[in-house]
Formats: C-alpha cells, sequence, structure tokens
C-alpha cells in the first residue's frame, strides 16, 4: 500500500474495478454458461484478481532495473494474450453474443480511473501528463459513454455508426494514455516525466489498472467494435 494516501483512493478504485468486472459479466449474459469461455472467464478473472493483487503486496512490480518492467512481462501482456485467444478461438461462442449495451455503459468506470490518477499524481505517485490536468483526455471517454449510450440505444434501436465513431475515437484515447503510461513507467523504457515517474500502478490496488482495467476496456472497444462492423449486434 502507499503510505500518506488518503484511505478513499484506494477504496474509490476498488469499486472500480469491481464495477468494471461487474459490467462485463453483464455483457455476457447471453453466453452459455456451460460454455468453455465463459468458464475460463469465470476462473482467470479472479485468479488474476488474486496473484496480481498479491505480488504488488511484494516488492516483485518494483524492480526499475528490470526489462522488460515486470508490470507488462507479469501484468498487461498475459492479459492481451487472453484477449488474442477470444478473438481466435471464442468469437462466435463468447464475443458475438456479447451484448452492446453493457459494453458500452462499461466505460463509465474511466470516470473514477481518472480521479484516481489525479490523487495519485497529488501523492507524487504518478506524473502529471497521466492525469486530465496533462497529456490525458481519457476521461471524455467516460464522461460521453452514458450520453451516447442513450443516444444510440434509444427507440429500441441501434445506432451503428454513432457507436463505431464513438468507439474508434475512445479507442485513440485509451492508446494515448497506454503510450503515456508506458513511457513515463520507472525503468529502461523510460522516456518522460523523469522528475515523477509512473510508480503508483505498482502498489496495490492500482496493479489491477494495467491488469485488469485496462485490457477489459481494450476487450470492450475492440468486441464492440467486432459486431458493429460485421453487422452483429445485439
Amino acid at each position: 500500500m502507499i503510505e500518506g494516501l488518503p484511505f478513499y483512493v484506494p477504496v474509490v478504485f476498488i469499486l472500480t474495478t469491481l464495477a468494471t468486472i461487474w459490467f462485463l459479466l453483464a455483457a455476457a449474459k447471453s453466453v452459455s454458461r456451460d460454455s468453455f469461455s465463459y468458464r475460463i472467464l469465470i476462473f482467470l478473472l479472479p485468479f488474476w484478481l488474486l496473484l496480481t493483487g498479491f505480488l504488488a503486496t511484494t516488492p516483485f512490480y518494483r524492480n526499475p532495473e528490470a526489462m522488460p518492467p515486470r508490470v507488462f512481462l507479469f501484468g498487461v501482456w498475459p492479459a492481451v494474450g487472453l484477449i488474442i485467444a477470444y478473438f481466435a478461438f471464442f468469437r462466435r461462442s463468447f464475443i458475438e453474443k456479447l451484448s452492446l449495451k453493457p459494453l458500452t455503459l462499461l466505460h463509465t468506470v474511466r470516470f473514477p480511473v481518472e480521479l484516481v490518477l489525479l490523487w495519485l499524481y497529488q501523492a507524487g505517485q504518478v506524473p502529471q501528463l497521466m492525469t486530465f490536468e496533462g497529456w490525458n483526455f481519457d476521461i471524455l471517454s467516460g464522461l460521453s459513454a452514458p450520453v451516447v449510450y442513450f443516444l444510440a440505444f434509444r427507440n429500441g434501436s441501434t445506432n451503428r455508426t454513432l457507436l463505431i465513431v464513438w468507439n474508434v475515437i475512445a479507442l485513440g484515447l485509451l492508446a494515448n494514455i497506454v503510450t503515456l503510461a508506458v513511457l513515463s513507467f520507472q525503468g529502461p523504457m523510460q522516456r518522460l516525466a523523469f522528475d515523477q515517474p509512473n510508480v503508483g500502478v505498482t502498489f496495490l490496488p492500482f496493479i489491477w489498472l494495467p491488469a485488469i482495467i485496462v485490457p477489459v476496456v481494450l476487450f470492450s472497444h475492440l468486441a464492440a467494435l467486432w459486431q458493429l462492423i460485421s453487422r452483429r449486434t445485439s
């Protein structure tokens, strides 16, 4: 845990992480509970929460000399690999059965995430450029998600064009903050924010930002775009 951090910061972040998982499972309500793809998800989500959370209570993620940084090797990349596996093997049994409505509302979690990043910056744990006071505009995705939801699904129809455009823009905003986070992460790959590097995500519960929230947000965008572009909406 980060010493001196107000108690509400980890509380808000833990609730945000749980909300992210809840939205993902809500989107999967049409997927058969007996399917292999669903069972894998139900097993891996708590397993990954516990494993990454445990490692974050130790100095494991905080080795500045590790190359590649352990946050990426044992936090981000396995989750990205799982996304690739789902698109490779479970498009019809899982991705195409997801509900677009929860996949859209899921992005509201990006608003409290941005608040937490601001608080971590004020505590000296991440650089200002990773907040909406700097170069991170991802808060717009969180604020716009309920508006897009209302406009895209009213009158019992689905506004495919609006959803495609919004998902692409929001995906770009996600790519921006991920790039900033990587380049300001303390270690051999660091290129930005040397005066106040990105170290906060190596602690519990904030390890779940790169290990859980960002991969789920990325997956939600990709799954929604797959459905929308292939004209399979639900």
